[in-house]
């Protein structure tokens, strides 16, 4: 896999992300996306990428996340989905997890929030989006996770919902991965 192969199935997974979009409802909140991410099976791809995507954009963090290296590229001309203009991809380098297909995994969402945990982000989710209150409960085939992804030195609270079916993801949370890239810099 390479940046070419991730450029040529880049509408599939637009089209597909669109659809789970419109399913979940979230199209009527008008979020904005922040960025797209990849998963990857080896080392030796995860680098090959990131010399690739250097190339078309700025590595704007290389942060230890649960015990890897988590790349953000802030990308020189963004990728579309619809009418999001997405500015950054994040890179992780991959865990002891084998993922059964490599590239575009999940887009994140913005939905602004001051919630400091996921049960609080939850509640005013469901308050601006009452139809999700069925696939929270996990009343759906659609999975959900909840996690407080934390890089070595953020400041912020991220809580983020993920939202899973049919091998993509759609994760929400309250702040934009450049408001978190930036509150890291702050001493």
């Amino acid at each position: 896999m390479n940046y070419q192969h991730l450029q040529t199935t880049w509408p599939n997974f637009s089209q597909r992300i669109t659809a789970f979009i419109y399913q979940l409802g979230l199209d009527s909140l008008s979020l904005h996306c922040d960025h797209a991410a990849l998963r990857v099976n080896s080392n030796n791809t995860a680098q090959l990428l990131a010399d690739e995507f250097s190339q078309h954009g700025e590595i704007i963090s290389k942060n230890m996340i649960n015990g890897r290296p988590i790349l953000i590229i802030k990308l020189a001309e963004p990728l579309v989905i619809g009418t999001m203009h997405i500015q950054c991809v994040e890179l992780p380098f991959p865990s002891d997890k084998n993922y059964p297909v490599e590239g575009w995994e999940h887009i994140e969402l913005v939905f602004p929030s001051k919630a400091k945990t996921c049960d609080a982000f939850v509640v005013e989710l469901i308050d601006k989006a009452p139809h999700l209150a069925n696939v929270l409960a996990g009343n759906s085939d659609i999975k959900v996770k909840q996690s407080s992804p934390k890089g070595d030195n953020e400041r912020l609270a991220n809580p983020t919902i993920a939202f899973k079916a049919n091998g993509i993801c759609i994760k929400v949370h309250p702040h934009d991965i450049q408001t978190i890239i930036a509150s890291e810099q702050v001493n």
